[in-house]
């Protein structure tokens, strides 16, 4: 493993990049010069520590408070949750007629193309996902491809995870040009974190394939935090515009890491700068470990009256939460 102290991760391939991870948080805290007492940290959580360098570097060093830190840092916190928490919030399980293949809207299926990440978010609502038993092989996949053909209705194919983009651009590209045959399907999503904690994962094949599908590509980025934003990562997103990819924004909303106005306006104005449309403005789901992320209903339309009233109307992102057996996401009105 490379050095902690070593910049050579710089000049790694974005695979170098995920491989040389911090996984202990002795070594997180070590680098980021902070002296936590063990009484505040998990020292062997359950949903495990994951870092890239990429990501590391933007964290400032002695800030125990630094909200990119508090996104991935294992605390006590994680082992005191109310009833109202569980493993699966969403009750996904009931939506899943194939296995990796989640449809719960109209007009669009959800894929669960890997079940890898990039980065341990500690708020994920899927971080208790059953990976194993949902990461669909080969097989799978033609009965994935077999349902959607016999669907008329959807027109639009969600990759998520985990984060797609972990999966190797050949695998990528033969997913999207399977997908391509198929007549009513018109767009490919992906919902990816890697473009914001490894920007270098948007290599010449990935950019390949996207210039040669005759699909629709929105790429939908999870970044919530405007520290998150680095001039790398605006080289990247504008890479990714030349290809003809349309980029989409979406956040959680989190206690004490951007729950406030003035967090989310210049999130939202930064990302636009980046040519990346604001999009969605999420409530936590309430999965176990990551009740002290919870906003209040009543606080989040507090911040969300001051975020339209701070921004254009393009720029405002659509404050919803998911909830289970509804047809869309739910709109929470200031």
């Amino acid at each position: 493993m490379i050095p902690l102290s070593d910049q050579s991760w710089q000049h790694q391939s974005w695979q170098e990049s995920l491989s040389s991870s911090l996984l202990k948080v002795e070594d997180l805290l070590a680098y980021l010069e902070l002296d936590l007492p063990p009484s505040q940290w998990l020292e062997k959580p359950d949903f495990p520590l994951f870092v890239p360098r990429p990501y590391l570097s933007r964290i400032e060093k002695g800030n125990a408070k630094d909200p990119l830190l508090l996104q991935v840092l294992p605390l006590t916190s994680e082992l005191h949750d109310s009833q109202e928490f569980s493993k699966d919030p969403l009750n996904e399980s009931s939506f899943t007629p194939r296995k990796g293949l989640l449809h719960k809207y109209r007009g669009r299926v959800l894929i669960i193309a890997s079940g890898t990440c990039a980065i341990n978010c500690r708020y994920c609502f899927r971080r208790h996902f059953p990976y194993q038993e949902q990461q669909p092989d080969r097989n799978a996949w033609e009965a994935i491809f077999d349902y959607i053909a016999r669907q008329p209705s959807i027109s639009e194919v969600i990759l998520s995870g985990g984060d797609p983009l972990t999966l190797n651009d050949t695998r990528l590209s033969w997913i999207a040009s399977e997908l391509a045959k198929i007549p009513h399907i018109s767009r490919l999503r992906v919902h990816s974190r890697l473009p914001i904690v490894i920007p270098q994962r948007i290599s010449p094949s990935l950019l390949d394939w996207i210039e040669a599908t005759p699909l629709q590509i929105v790429m939908v980025i999870h970044c919530n935090h405007p520290n998150e934003l680095d001039e790398q990562v605006a080289l990247y997103l504008q890479k990714l515009r030349h290809a003809g990819v349309s980029l989409l924004n979406q956040s959680v909303l989190l206690a004490g890491i951007n729950d406030s106005a003035e967090v989310i306006i210049s999130l939202s104005e930064k990302l636009f700068e980046m040519d990346v449309l604001p999009y969605y403005l999420h409530m936590l789901d309430k999965v176990s470990g990551a009740s002290h992320f919870e906003v209040s209903s009543n606080a989040a339309r507090k911040i969300y009256q001051q975020v339209i009233a701070g921004l254009p109307g393009y720029l405002v992102p659509k404050l919803v939460m998911d909830r289970p057996g509804t047809g869309s996401k739910t709109l929470i009105l200031p």
